[in-house]
């Protein structure tokens, strides 16, 4: 089975919505025979780099709202988000544009890194209150995972590299008819929009696992209660 998640690194119910996939797949009994890939997606592609305002504010000014009311929304999502282990620190976040950060997903899926850069981005900007469109950032989340900096410097620098991957990505969702994310799609004809309850998540999983796999071609033998063998082999006796 193969699980596509389109996602922004700056998007609270991605990285719940991440979580909560994560915790049915580990209640999942054929966890190995499932693909996790993840897909770029921009909440805003024209979003500024970091300007020194904090969340709230830029939310406010986004949904014309109140600080007050800006807060009292962050404060719930933060609620939503201590439901699966998660601590979203509103007061220290960073808003800022991701291209870059996508950028930085892209090469560590070509270096088979991309869910730990991906994990580490989302963990940097909510929890940590790092600026995940900051070069040095960046260089120090690949590095983390085990990507050397030079490497990392040179792609960043040069704007066109994995660029198309990223774009690709967004095309397809468009294709799709995306609109918001988090989005999963599984085996690409079941789509999960939104950060579903755990039991959404385990309720697909299933559907879809019983839905796609083979059938048995076979009668599994060893529930016949009636069984013989003879000559080195075994089956049911012939009715008389």
């Amino acid at each position: 089975m193969k699980i596509e998640v389109w996602s922004d690194y700056v998007c609270p119910f991605c990285y719940i919505g991440k979580r909560r996939l994560e915790d049915a797949l580990n209640q999942f009994p054929h966890r190995d025979q499932v693909e996790v890939e993840f897909k770029s997606f921009e909440l805003d592609p024209n979003s500024p780099e970091y300007s020194g305002q904090n969340i709230h504010a830029v939310l406010a000014k986004k949904y014309g709202m109140s600080i007050d009311q800006a807060k009292q929304a962050n404060q719930g999502v933060g609620q939503q988000a201590a439901t699966v282990g998660l601590t979203f620190n509103f007061e220290e976040m960073k808003p800022t544009n991701t291209f870059d950060a996508h950028r930085l997903a892209k090469l560590a899926k070509a270096k088979g890194k991309e869910p730990l850069v991906s994990e580490k981005l989302l963990q940097s900007y909510f929890t940590e209150g790092k600026n995940i469109g900051d070069l040095e950032t960046l260089i120090a989340i690949a590095e983390d995972a085990g990507i050397e900096r030079e490497e990392v410097l040179r792609v960043l620098n040069d704007k066109n590299a994995f660029a198309n991957e990223v774009r690709l990505d967004e095309s397809l969702a468009q294709q799709y008819g995306v609109r918001g994310v988090p989005y999963f799609v599984l085996n690409s004809k079941y789509a999960i929009s939104g950060a579903q309850p755990l039991e959404t998540f385990k309720d697909a999983l299933q559907k879809v696992w019983e839905e796609e796999s083979p059938k048995p071609m076979f009668q599994d033998l060893s529930t016949a209660e009636d069984v013989s063998c003879v000559d080195g082999s075994c089956g049911i006796p012939d009715k008389k």
